[in-house]
């Protein structure tokens, strides 16, 4: 079984994330060596590599199940961030640390903050399993981040949100950046944030449908 997923690790390489667009080598080489199937539980380690946002914990306290992002939508995403190994990177929403680990093999080290506990220990089990020593998994909202930690040179949201608040951005250092998914369905786009001379400014990059992360939605008034 291990062999067929190297088989189809290789796969995901060459028809889901260069046939996307995503090239840079430090990431396809990240994505290359981790195995996917390592941060999937139970039966559905056979769909790691399925090109769709795969399920990894089921609705629970009212919030949203929780995915893996679909590959090449992550790739481009992690790519956007333009991560540099010197980078201290805070992943917002791990689940189940596979994200973390993308992220550990290109950045200095990596913050993965996660809401639920229940995955937070999964993330950390699986980052030790792979001796992912630059990691470390944290509890807490997602939307306020991990100040005790920042700043950050990168921040990576996992999922798709409504709004980015500003408990995160100042968390950015000096010329960081943080990445996500503004909006829901086939509407939301890709964004890009970026933090100069003290001001962080924003600008849309790419259409991107991927599942929402639980703390980001707003809230919708009744007008009379």
């Amino acid at each position: 079984m291990n062999a067929d997923f190297s088989a189809q690790r290789a796969m995901m390489i060459e028809g889901q994330l260069r046939t996307q667009d995503v090239n840079h080598v430090p990431l396809l080489e990240a994505m290359r060596d981790i195995p996917r199937e390592a941060f999937v539980p139970g039966q559905r380690k056979r769909l790691a590599y399925i090109d769709e946002d795969l399920e990894v914990s089921a609705p629970a306290a009212g919030g949203p199940a929780r995915y893996l992002m679909e590959p090449a939508r992550f790739g481009r995403l992690v790519q956007l961030a333009r991560v540099k190994s010197s980078d201290l990177v805070l992943d917002v929403g791990c689940a189940t640390g596979y994200s973390t680990a993308i992220l550990s093999k290109m950045a200095s080290f990596v913050v993965a903050l996660e809401c639920d506990a229940a995955l937070a220990e999964l993330a950390s089990s699986a980052l030790a399993e792979l001796d992912c020593v630059n990691t470390t998994v944290v509890t807490g909202p997602l939307e306020a981040g991990h100040p005790d930690e920042a700043p950050y040179d990168v921040i990576f949201l996992g999922g798709a949100v409504d709004y980015v608040p500003d408990s995160l951005l100042g968390q950015l250092s000096e010329g960081g950046r943080l990445v996500t998914v503004i909006g829901q369905g086939y509407a939301a786009r890709a964004h890009l944030f970026v933090k100069e001379d003290g001001v962080v400014s924003s600008r849309a990059e790419f259409n991107a449908a991927v599942k929402p992360l639980p703390g980001f939605r707003l809230e919708v008034g009744f007008i009379f």
